[in-house]
């Protein structure tokens, strides 16, 4: 066997040319491809100034009314979180026309002696939320799995699961109280007299059944959503392999239906996190056993400490802040779709090496 290699400068280029052109590269009559990068990546086009124009101009009402809600509440809630409650002053003996100038002291007070209250509803928020949210997961998600089935009369029992979480709050909260009174329906059941609305852990007990009943159907309703776009040719296969009911739902409903329980679940903690309406009506105000930073928050107000009613709000929307963004961020709800991998660089083709047998 003799190896001949075709020298430089010869009519290699021909020879490809009679042959055909090499494989990946254009062709005469076809478009070109655009070169790759030395470094593999290829530039995403830049929007142009008109369109930036056009996306600022299509936003700013939302903007608008975010800054209108949201940030100016936020920035006057700060602002009056640095004053103290009108008082005497200790320099004239004269009531004071304005509030003092505390500076953060209504912030540092939840940590001395003062600040037991505020604990305890911040504990009290936080216990609530985890108990209400992981009980209305599991119900909310058998409510969808009962709605997606077909069967005679589901419109009817979809109505009815639905009624709840139409009922606004605070008739929610009269119904149950009603229900929780001495002589209500929920004594007569057990049959024994609790005092549902008093202090103790059955006042906390009467909050989680009274909001989970409301809102469980939401994530319900959210769930349906997700199973209505699952296909049924997947359950179809998957019954062929030999899966169960509990193998098809947890190898393919869960999964295919997790977007739509996380954002579920992620719109309830917030909302509970901001509970006030059910047990201010079910149980009532400055009851330590269910007194949420919403509830405290509101107290402090409606007595004229608008200081550290102030400094109480501006924690809890920074607890819910950091709820959610570290929701986000452990969950993956921040995927857009893109995982900016940079495409592989393609193989040049070598030189063309002839063998011509001896």
């Amino acid at each position: 066997m003799m190896k001949t290699h075709n020298p430089p400068g010869t009519d290699e280029g021909s020879q490809g040319d009679a042959e055909g052109p090499a494989p990946g590269a254009p062709g005469r009559g076809s478009s070109a491809q655009p070169p790759v990068p030395p470094n593999g990546r290829r530039r995403r086009p830049r929007a142009t100034s008109g369109t930036g124009r056009l996306a600022a101009l299509l936003i700013s009402p939302t903007l608008l009314v975010l800054a209108i809600v949201v940030l100016y509440p936020t920035i006057v809630a700060l602002k009056d979180s640095l004053y103290g409650t009108p008082g005497l002053d200790p320099e004239t003996g004269f009531v004071r026309e304005s509030d003092p100038f505390v500076g953060m002291e209504n912030f540092t007070a939840i940590f001395g002696e003062a600040g037991e209250r505020f604990w305890n509803a911040f504990w009290n928020t936080t216990f609530l939320t985890a108990t209400t949210v992981t009980l209305e997961t599991v119900i909310g998600v058998a409510m969808a799995l009962i709605m997606h089935r077909a069967f005679q009369g589901r419109a009817l029992v979809r109505a009815s699961i639905l009624v709840p979480w139409a009922i606004p709050t605070a008739v929610t909260g009269l119904l149950w109280r009603w229900i929780f009174n001495t002589d209500g329906v929920a004594n007569a059941l057990i049959g024994q007299q609790v005092l549902w609305t008093t202090e103790g852990w059955h006042a906390k007990l009467a909050v989680i059944i009274a909001d989970v009943w409301k809102t469980a159907p939401f994530i319900g309703l959210l769930v349906l959503a997700g199973l209505q776009v699952i296909s049924k040719e997947v359950y179809e296969a998957a019954r062929i392999d030999g899966a169960g009911p509990l193998s098809q739902f947890w190898n393919i409903t869960l999964p295919l239906v997790k977007p739509a329980l996380l954002v579920a679940v992620l719109f309830r903690t917030l909302d509970a996190l901001r509970m006030f309406d059910l047990p201010y009506i079910l149980i009532g105000a400055q009851k330590t056993s269910v007194e949420t930073l919403s509830m405290l928050a509101q107290d402090e107000a409606s007595n004229v400490r608008f200081g550290p009613a102030a400094a109480y709000a501006l924690i809890l929307f920074v607890y819910v802040f950091l709820i959610a963004l570290a929701f986000v961020r452990l969950l993956g709800a921040n995927v857009v779709g893109d995982d900016g991998a940079a495409p592989k660089r393609r193989r040049l083709l070598p030189r063309r090496r002839t063998e011509v047998a001896a």
